[in-house]
């Protein structure tokens, strides 16, 4: 079994003594997220494990903590973007977390660490001049720090839509989609750096950027040291390359408050659940 921590949440940047106290007990409870009577009791024990998936923008609290991971194993998806306070107005400066992201390379290792520019936004502030600047500026910096990019362009999720409106982004046309990609390929072969994409509408192969997998079983082969036959993810969209995997985070709990955001339904719910939730307690967010 695959744990994702989590799509719907960043566990390692604001409920990482959950996640421990859950790992010491050797079960987490989940909630179907369309069906709250619907309970999963989902085992954390080393040998019914196969690894852990870490989503995070911000995984500073866990880098202390990683011996408690011994047994088990796990890489990181660390999203890390140039975006400003009014973009993501809820992480550290992003001179932090570029240190961050080195001391977690250096920690756990360069295969588990996977590098996300995710998601593209066009604006008139954030021109496609400007991501060109900025992706090169951040590939310098992390060449050598991660296994690969992964870039994704900004969907126009339900739950994200109000944000980007304020951002006043731009819908992609298929010469921006180029434009970027092609700008992106080129330079991330410049410092070492494979670059994939993550579940896009448009076929990027042309630019050398394949179509990747978030939970990924090559890396989790890699890490197990043998070839495994994992079934894909049913459950996300088309075009998704992903591995099947049980997420354990719940939805509207991230105080981040990223502007392009999917998993929150607005600051008074975030602020609301993030009330209820307690350390102790076998669920993230009660149901």
């Amino acid at each position: 079994m695959i744990i994702s921590a989590s799509r719907r949440t960043d566990i390692p940047a604001y409920y990482s003594d959950w996640f421990f106290n859950r790992l010491a007990a050797g079960f987490v409870r989940v909630a179907n997220p369309f069906n709250p009577r619907q309970i999963r009791e989902v085992s954390l024990r080393p040998e019914d494990v196969d690894c852990f998936v870490f989503w995070s923008k911000n995984p500073a609290p866990l880098l202390q903590r990683l011996g408690a991971l011994q047994g088990y194993k796990f890489y990181f998806q660390f999203t890390l973007n140039p975006y400003d306070k009014d973009v993501e107005p809820g992480l550290p400066e992003k001179s932090e977390l570029l240190k961050t992201f080195s001391a977690l390379a250096q920690t756990v290792g360069v295969s588990r660490v996977v590098w996300r520019y995710d998601p593209i936004v066009v604006s008139s502030k954030y021109s496609i001049a400007w991501h060109k600047r900025s992706f090169a500026t951040y590939c310098q910096a992390l060449a050598g720090k991660t296994r690969r990019v992964v870039i994704s362009f900004v969907d126009a999720y339900r739950g994200a839509v109000p944000g980007l409106r304020e951002l006043e982004a731009m819908p992609f046309s298929e010469e921006m989609f180029a434009e970027i990609a092609d700008c992106f390929a080129e330079t991330a072969a410049q410092f070492g750096l494979p670059i994939e994409s993550c579940c896009e509408p448009v076929d990027l192969r042309r630019f050398n950027i394949q179509p990747g997998r978030c939970v990924d079983d090559r890396i989790i082969s890699e890490l197990a040291g043998r070839k495994l036959e994992l079934p894909r993810d049913r459950n996300q969209r088309p075009g998704c390359g992903c591995v099947a995997s049980v997420d354990i985070g719940a939805y509207s709990t991230c105080p981040a408050g990223c502007r392009y955001c999917y998993a929150n339904k607005g600051t008074v719910r975030v602020v609301a659940n993030c009330r209820r939730h307690d350390p102790s307690s076998p669920f993230l967010l009660p149901p």
